[in-house]
C-alpha cells in the first residue's frame, strides 16, 4: 500500500489539521476536498483567493454563529442537522475550511450501482430517479415525513439567528431515506442580510419566482427565498415530484430556455391547483410512459391531501398560490415544522408487509384504507382528539392535533402538555414514554407509565385516576384528562374501521 502524502494546514488560532493530499480530489464548483488520515473531517480549500468580505463571513459562520448554534442550550441537537465548518485553516497559501465527514448513513449501502457515494437529495426528490434506487434505500413514508421536519427545523433554527442558506436545494442536502434522517450542507456561503451578500442565485427548480425573473438582479436569495426553496424540497420528498413542473405549454415557438422562465419565474403555476388545471397534464414533463412514474404522478389519487394530509395540504397551497408571487405569504419554516409533526401523529401502520409506504396519514374515513397499496385496515382503530384550557380559562377548546392509536403507540410528554414540543429544547425526562396503548382481549387500552394526575372522565363528569400500570379502556366517546397541570390536555376518543 502507497505511503498517504499526508500535510498539515494551521488555523488561525494555531492548531494543526492533517489532510491527506491527492492528485484528483474530489471537488465542486468552488472548493477542492482532502480527506483526513482517520477520515474523520475534511480539509475544503477554495479555488480561488478570497476577499476580505468572503474572509469576514467565513470568520462569522466559524465564530459567533457557530457558537450561538452549537454552545447554546440544544446546541447538541444541531450537530447531526448540519455539517458545519469548524475552523479556517491555511496551506501554501490557500485558505480552506475545515469541516466534520458526513456520517456514514448518508452514504448508499444498499445500491450497487451508488454504495459508497453521497446521498444526495436529488435521487429521492422525482419520481424518474427514485425507481431506479433499490428498493431498501428508498425508505418509507414515514421517513420522508422525518426528514422534512428535520430539514424544517434547520432552516427555522438558521432564520432565528439571522441567517439564509440562499441555495437550498436537493444538491446540498443529504438525506437517508434509509433511516429517516437530513443533513444540510455547504454551509460556508450562508447569507447575512445587509453584511454578506449571496454569492450564488440558488440552483434552477429551487430559486424563487421573484429571483428568477427579476432581469436587474437585484432581488437577491435571503431568508424569504429559503423559504419557497424549503417548501419545494418538503413536497418533493413526500410526492417525488415538482409542484411547479406539470403539463403547461406556452406554444410551439417558444425557446426552451423563455418557456423555462415562465414555468418558473414569470408565470409559475401549482400543479395542483384548485381552480386551474392547465399545469395538470403530466405527460409533458414525464412522456406518455407514464406507468414508469407511477404512482407519483397521478395527481387525483396521489394528490397532497391524500397523501401528505390536509395541514401539509393546507401549507402547500400557501407556499405555491397564495404566497408564489408574494414571499411575505410563505410559510415559514416553523409553520411546517408544526404541520409535520401533527401530520406524523396521524399516521397508521400498514398490514401490507410489501407495501412501499409502510405508512400512511388518516384521512378521517370510517373505514381507513392504505392509499400506497390499497390495503384496508383490520379492525377498529381508535384517534385521540386532543383539546386544552387556554391561560386563565377552564373551557377546553379543540387543539385541531390528532393522535391516531396503534398497538405498541407512545404518549409523549408533547402529547399530555400542549406547551411542550418535540424540539432541540426537549429534555432528558420529557423525551421518556408517558403512557402506551396496547389492544388486549379484544379491547383498546391506554395503560399509564409515568403520568401522576391521569383521570379518566366518566360521564357523570366525575373523575377517577389511574395510577402507574393501570389502564383506560378506549370506547367511543371516552374522555382522558391527561393532565392536570397548566398545559394538561383533554382527549376524547373517536373510533373508525370495522
Amino acid at each position: 500500500m502507497p505511503k498517504k502524502d499526508i500535510k498539515i494546514a494551521k488555523s488561525q488560532s494555531g492548531k494543526s489539521f492533517e489532510f491527506v493530499l491527492s492528485s484528483d480530489p474530489p471537488s465542486g464548483a468552488m472548493k477542492y476536498v482532502y480527506f483526513s488520515p482517520k477520515r474523520d473531517y475534511v480539509v475544503a480549500f477554495f479555488k480561488d483567493k478570497l476577499d476580505p468580505r468572503a474572509i469576514a463571513r467565513l470568520e462569522s459562520i466559524t465564530g459567533k454563529y457557530r457558537h450561538d448554534i452549537f454552545e447554546q442550550i440544544g446546541g447538541d441537537y444541531w450537530k447531526n442537522l448540519y455539517c458545519w465548518p469548524e475552523e479556517i485553516v491555511e496551506w501554501e497559501g490557500k485558505i480552506g475550511i475545515v469541516v466534520p465527514s458526513y456520517a456514514q448513513n448518508f452514504f448508499f449501502q444498499y445500491d450497487k450501482p451508488r454504495n459508497g457515494k453521497e446521498k444526495q437529495g436529488k435521487w429521492f426528490a422525482s419520481a424518474k430517479l427514485l425507481r431506479i434506487i433499490s428498493q431498501e434505500e428508498r425508505g418509507n413514508f414515514l421517513n420522508y415525513l422525518r426528514i422534512s421536519l428535520k430539514l424544517a427545523q434547520a432552516v427555522r433554527r438558521m432564520h432565528a439567528a439571522g441567517l439564509a442558506h440562499s441555495d437550498l436545494s436537493y444538491n446540498n442536502v443529504l438525506i437517508d431515506p434509509h433511516g429517516g434522517n437530513a443533513c444540510i450542507i455547504d454551509i460556508d456561503g450562508l447569507v447575512v442580510p445587509g453584511k454578506y451578500p449571496p454569492d450564488v442565485l440558488g440552483t434552477p427548480d429551487f430559486i424563487a419566482p421573484e429571483v428568477l425573473s427579476d432581469n436587474t438582479r437585484e432581488t437577491l436569495p435571503s431568508a424569504k427565498t429559503d423559504k419557497h426553496a424549503l417548501a419545494v424540497l418538503i413536497y418533493m420528498y413526500l410526492l417525488h415530484r415538482h409542484p411547479l413542473r406539470g403539463g403547461r405549454f406556452f406554444g410551439p415557438d417558444m425557446e426552451a430556455e423563455d418557456e423555462e422562465l415562465l414555468l418558473m419565474g414569470k408565470d409559475p403555476l401549482y400543479i395542483e391547483h384548485p381552480k386551474d388545471a392547465r399545469n395538470r397534464n403530466m405527460k409533458r414533463e414525464y412522456g406518455n410512459d407514464l406507468i414508469k412514474f407511477q404512482p407519483w404522478i397521478d395527481l387525483d389519487k396521489f394528490s397532497a391531501a391524500k397523501i401528505a394530509g390536509p395541514f401539509l395540504a393546507a401549507l402547500f397551497e400557501k407556499a405555491f398560490i397564495d404566497g408564489l408571487k408574494n414571499p411575505m405569504l410563505r410559510p415559514a419554516a416553523e409553520e411546517w415544522e408544526n404541520a409535520l409533526y401533527k401530520t406524523c401523529d396521524r399516521l397508521l401502520p400498514c398490514s401490507n408487509p410489501a407495501c412501499t409506504g409502510k405508512w400512511y396519514v388518516f384521512d378521517n374515513s370510517k373505514y381507513p384504507r392504505c392509499p400506497f397499496c390499497g390495503t384496508e385496515y383490520k379492525g377498529l382503530v381508535p384517534k385521540l382528539e386532543f383539546y386544552s384550557c387556554r391561560p386563565g380559562s377552564k373551557t377546553y377548546k379543540p387543539d385541531n392535533h390528532q393522535l391516531m392509536v396503534f398497538n405498541g403507540q407512545s404518549l409523549s410528554r408533547w402529547h399530555v402538555m400542549n406547551n411542550i414540543l418535540p424540539n432541540e429544547k426537549i429534555t432528558a425526562e420529557d423525551r421518556e414514554r408517558q403512557a402506551y396503548f396496547q389492544f388486549h382481549n379484544g379491547t383498546w387500552r391506554l395503560v399509564n407509565e409515568r403520568l401522576t394526575s391521569l383521570f379518566e372522565v366518566l360521564p357523570d363528569g366525575s373523575k377517577v385516576q389511574k395510577k402507574a400500570r393501570e389502564f383506560i379502556e378506549l370506547k367511543e366517546g371516552t374522555k382522558i384528562l391527561l393532565s392536570t397541570e397548566a398545559g394538561g390536555r383533554l382527549a376524547i376518543v373517536q373510533l373508525a374501521g370495522k
